[in-house]
């Protein structure tokens, strides 16, 4: 025998009534990193244009201009993270008395990674949840005030942890860094059009491997094209 399905339609404004009710609920509030003033994110479309070199250049020049003022580093690459080695920052971080953990410190910026807890010859196997714990453990519980700026270096790519920074934490803005070749530009245009839909502000594109430079005679050529500029013009 057949069985016929008796549940009622919902009218539009019955439909419309749960909607305003799950509106009305919102999203989670964005909850600032205790002792942190202002946070900005260092992101990229793809791997290996130079994003993480950007992020600790960045701490470090912020550092070397303003003495007075406090700079942190935080690596949210789990998987693959290289502040560790470009910090030159092996050591495991301690504990204070109230169970946080105390970054790191070289060139007189405040480091903190997954690389610092794990061990650097073994691979991190974790699922979306482990990682997301991991990274609310990196922000959270970590002492990082007082601190002026933090550099956020993100994995590649516009992923869980880009959604989870800008869904619980209030971001100052988000720096992009890309190479000028055609696949690059294409993820990097999708990134700033997510951060830009996602209302955080995009403080810049940084473009690496620009041009190279005869050794002769000085002359730079743009071997990869110059689509970034035009990119940044349309996207404004």
């Amino acid at each position: 025998p057949s069985i016929l399905c008796t549940r009622k339609k919902a009218t539009k404004p019955e439909l419309e009534e749960r909607q305003a009710k799950v509106m009305a609920k919102g999203l989670p509030k964005k909850k600032p990193i205790a002792g942190v003033k202002q946070v900005l994110v260092v992101a990229s479309g793809k791997g290996g244009v130079g994003k993480s070199t950007t992020a600790v250049n960045l701490a470090t020049a912020l550092k070397s201009v303003e003495p007075a003022k406090e700079v942190g580093l935080l690596d949210t690459d789990v998987f693959g993270p290289s502040i560790p080695l470009m910090m030159n920052l092996h050591e495991t971080p301690l504990v204070n008395k109230d169970n946080l953990m105390i970054p790191l410190i070289n060139y007189g910026v405040k480091c903190m990674s997954m690389g610092f807890l794990v061990d650097e010859k073994s691979p991190v196997v974790w699922r979306g949840l482990m990682v997301m714990s991991a990274i609310d453990k990196l922000v959270r519980q970590v002492a990082w005030g007082p601190l002026d700026y933090l550099i956020v270096d993100t994995p590649p790519g516009t992923g869980d942890t880009h959604l989870s920074l800008i869904q619980n934490i209030p971001l100052s803005g988000v720096l992009l860094v890309t190479t000028p070749q055609t696949a690059a530009l294409q993820v990097a245009r999708r990134g700033i059009v997510l951060f830009q839909k996602l209302q955080v502000p995009v403080v810049g594109i940084v473009e690496n491997m620009s041009s190279v430079t005869c050794a002769k005679c000085h002359h730079s050529t743009p071997i990869f094209g110059q689509g970034t500029a035009q990119m940044a013009a349309e996207l404004g």
